[in-house]
């Protein structure tokens, strides 16, 4: 694909105030990405938010729609993600096991130019662009939409002005969405 990162391996990191320092030597904010899963560990959701943001379990359940949404177990957090506590990440999700997680993304996550995460392991951390990510990457494993429709292009939405979250996973068809002007 050609896509550019940049990777920073160090001690394990598995709460964010020592990603702090990681943010430094990459020059860009680690996003805090949790499993989460329904009641019935039917649903499996990963939850993608900037890093010095609180989880609140009843403000997610709500919006996601779901009457309640808990961390998910870590024995089902490496089956279906390839994972251990701490390596909770988007390349996770591009594992054929992880096709049935649905991806959310709080907007501002995604909104700087470069998106940093863990690349699966609580040791290694990586920045890539935030549009390399959401325009190249992920389409192919998780199609990406928005308020229950497929966005015209992601542009749009990025550049919207309004506070939301951005949904990606089984609940759409997997296809690629397009890309502004093409």
């Amino acid at each position: 694909m050609g896509i550019h990162y940049e990777r920073v391996d160090t001690d394990a990191a598995v709460e964010m105030e020592v990603c702090l320092a990681i943010d430094k030597k990459l020059g860009t904010e680690i996003v805090k990405t949790l499993f989460l899963c329904n009641r019935q560990k039917a649903r499996l959701y990963l939850f993608i938010t900037c890093g010095d943001k609180p989880f609140s379990s009843k403000g997610s359940s709500a919006a996601l729609e779901v009457s309640r949404v808990s961390f998910a177990p870590a024995e089902l957090l490496e089956q279906i993600m390839g994972a251990k506590i701490g390596g909770t990440s988007v390349p996770g999700s591009l594992l054929e096991s992880a096709c049935d997680v649905q991806i959310v993304f709080v907007r501002d996550a995604v909104s700087s130019e470069w998106f940093g995460c863990s690349d699966g392991t609580a040791r290694s951390f990586m920045k890539i662009k935030t549009a390399d990510l959401l325009h190249e990457i992920l389409p192919y494993a998780h199609p990406i939409i928005t308020n229950g429709k497929r966005p015209e292009s992601l542009y749009e939405i990025l550049n919207k002005k309004s506070a939301g979250m951005l949904f990606a996973g089984k609940d759409t068809q997997r296809t690629a969405p397009e890309r502004a002007g093409t």
